[in-house]
Formats: structure tokens, C-alpha cells, sequence
């Protein structure tokens, strides 16, 4: 995608559940390095570093879906031009959402939570998520998986020792209102985390997929592709069989990123904004006035 002035999209990355802005630094100087300009806004209350966000959780209380998307949608519709929109589990989810609003040059979803009414939940995601899940109480509360949990979710494709070296470098305690609100959207349709699956309007979507994700299985990517099916908007996926739901950071990541960019790039949508007109069109002199002699014959 381009503009008259040759200048790239900006790229929004969206991070996900149990994560911060942190979890995309790599991404955010590879693309950076590739002349994107990329934004890494954090979910709200979750600004600052991930150890302030430990220490106090409590700001996280109340956080649900659609508050955490309409803040993306501000920061969004304050750009000049759509953005591109990559997302990370529930980021996946947000970046649907925020497509289906009619925002983004392009959209990609990695290994996202499904939107309502995807109803498959492998068992793989329910063990990942049993200890929250399990218990109603955690509704209103904020959560942390445990070391083990995490190794379990997110990092299986390292062992315990070099898992927790993730875990103590980028988890955070996270609202369990958001996962509850995931889970409870699997039969309800019209849940908070709606979209209309028919949008002929949107931007592309890209789905990624790993293989070996036991958070995110690839059936629920496949299972939320299908309920796109009668949209005449692009739809595609990607999966790979290595990638665990660490793919953001396991080793390798530069391979999905690539990819995801590329693809971005290649399907966004190729929208012109009236400042890019009134330059393309500003000074024109391409055909000068025309000059008439005596001689010349007027109609």
C-alpha cells in the first residue's frame, strides 16, 4: 500500500491476554527497519512497564472487551491515513472487531480468540485455561497464570527453565472479565465480541495459525475462517506447523512477521486521503495556458 507520496501504511500492533506492548519489540524494529512506522498501544491501564503492572493489578479490574476495543478505535480514527492492524490472541480478536468497524487498511489475526459464536473450544485451550475458567469467582478478578500454566500455553516449545525466563520477562496479571467474556461468546452470537460475518466492506483478513499452539489450537482459526465465508471481502490463511502461541517471540518469528507484512501490504486496501489529492494536484503546470496571436482562429 501507498500513498501519492510513496509513504508506507503505519503499522498497529495489539498485543493479547497476559502480555504487554513488550511482547512486540522485535516486531516493532524489524518493521520499523523496513520503513514502517509502528504503533504498540497497550491495553487500558496497562501503560508503563511489566513490573509497575504487578505491582499494581488492580487497575485492570472492570477491563472488558468493548472497552479495550473502542480504545483502539479512538487512537485509530485519529490517523490520517487506515492503518495496518496486526493482532496476538485476544488482539486477533480486537482487530476483527476494529475491521468490522470499518477501520484498518488491512487486518492480520494471529493465533486469535475466536468471535462470538466460533463455537469450538479444543481441549487443549480448556486445560490452558481450566484454573480461571473453573471458577466463577475469578470473574471480576485479576489473574495471572501460573509458571507451569504458561509453559503449558504459551512457551511449549521450550522447557521449564527456559519458559520461565519468558514468563518472568514479559507475563503480567490480566482482567479474567476478558477471558470469561471469550468463553461465554462461543454460543451467543450477538456477545460483545460481535461481528458481522457477511461484511462485504471491510478491510482484508489474514488468519495465522501455528501448529502446535495449545491456547489457540489452529481449529479455532480454522473454525472462525469459515464463518467468513459468505463475505466478499478477502479472507485468507496461514498456518504454521511449528508455531506455538509464543510465536511472537519463540525463535524463528521473523518468518511469521514477514509474512504478515507482506501480506498486509500486498492485500491493503489502497485508500487515498484528500490531503494526498490536494498535493498530487497542488502547482500544476503540466499544461500551460494557451496563448492566442491575430492570426490564430477562434471559434
Amino acid at each position: 500500500m501507498s500513498t501519492t507520496t510513496g509513504i508506507k501504511p503505519t503499522v498497529v500492533l495489539i498485543h493479547g491476554l497476559w502480555l504487554t506492548p513488550k511482547s512486540w519489540n522485535g516486531w516493532i524494529k524489524r518493521y520499523e527497519k523496513a520503513g514502517y512506522r509502528v504503533l504498540a498501544p497497550s491495553w487500558p491501564g496497562m501503560e508503563g512497564e511489566v513490573e509497575a503492572i504487578r505491582r499494581d493489578p488492580a487497575r485492570l479490574k472492570g477491563l472488558t472487551v468493548k472497552k479495550i476495543v473502542d480504545h483502539y478505535d479512538s487512537v485509530i480514527r485519529k490517523m490520517d491515513r487506515p492503518p495496518i492492524l496486526i493482532g496476538h490472541s485476544f488482539g486477533g480478536l480486537f482487530v476483527q472487531m476494529l475491521v468490522d468497524r470499518g477501520l484498518g487498511a488491512a487486518g492480520v489475526v494471529i493465533d486469535g480468540a475466536q468471535s462470538a459464536g466460533v463455537p469450538v473450544l479444543p481441549l487443549s485451550t480448556v486445560w490452558s485455561t481450566l484454573s480461571i475458567l473453573g471458577n466463577p469467582f475469578t470473574y471480576n478478578s485479576v489473574v495471572s497464570l501460573s509458571p507451569a500454566k504458561f509453559n503449558y500455553a504459551f512457551t511449549n516449545e521450550l522447557d521449564a527453565a527456559e519458559s520461565k525466563k519468558v514468563y518472568d520477562e514479559f507475563q503480567v496479571p490480566g482482567p479474567a472479565r476478558v477471558l470469561w467474556e471469550g468463553a461465554l461468546a462461543l454460543l451467543n452470537p450477538n456477545a460483545a465480541s460481535k461481528v458481522n460475518y457477511r461484511n462485504n466492506d471491510r478491510a482484508p483478513l489474514l488468519f495465522i495459525a501455528g501448529g502446535k499452539d495449545h491456547l489457540v489450537p489452529a481449529a479455532i482459526n480454522k473454525a472462525n475462517v469459515r464463518k467468513y465465508a459468505n463475505s466478499a471481502a478477502i479472507t485468507d490463511y496461514r498456518e504454521f506447523p511449528e508455531r506455538t502461541h509464543h510465536t511472537v517471540g519463540q525463535a524463528g518469528w521473523e518468518e511469521v512477521a514477514d509474512f504478515a507484512i507482506d501480506w498486509a501490504a500486498r492485500n491493503a486496501r489502497q485508500q487515498v486521503t484528500l490531503a494526498d489529492v490536494k498535493e498530487a494536484f497542488a502547482d500544476d503546470r503540466s499544461f500551460p495556458e494557451p496563448r492566442f496571436t491575430d492570426n490564430d482562429t477562434r471559434a
